[in-house]
């Protein structure tokens, strides 16, 4: 389980990401419908003719890798993955 902690000034708070959330989000993002469903909300915004059609560039994201890197990440538990901190204060973990 992922998990995200996030600390401002006014609030402290956790987020547990369960390992089946994770790979509901990968097939989601990685999906093909979505990627032409984006793809067609870029060309038909207001404004935009027929002359000007705009393509997504963001190259299509392997499921199978990504599901790799997620089952290898189960196995180095307490790992930490993101750590920062910002001048006003703000605090972020994400932890495995």
């Amino acid at each position: 389980m992922l998990k995200l902690k996030v600390k401002t000034k006014e609030a402290r708070f956790t987020i547990p990401v369960p390992y089946a959330i994770l790979h509901l989000g990968i097939s989601i993002l990685s999906s093909k419908i979505l990627h032409n469903q984006m793809n067609k909300w870029l060309n038909h915004q207001d404004g935009y003719t027929d002359d000007k059609k705009f393509t997504l560039t963001i190259p299509q994201i392997d499921k199978k890798l990504l599901k790799l890197v997620v089952k290898e990440l189960r196995k180095h538990k307490g790992l930490v993955l993101v750590d920062v901190k910002a001048n006003d204060g703000t605090e972020v973990l994400v932890k495995v």
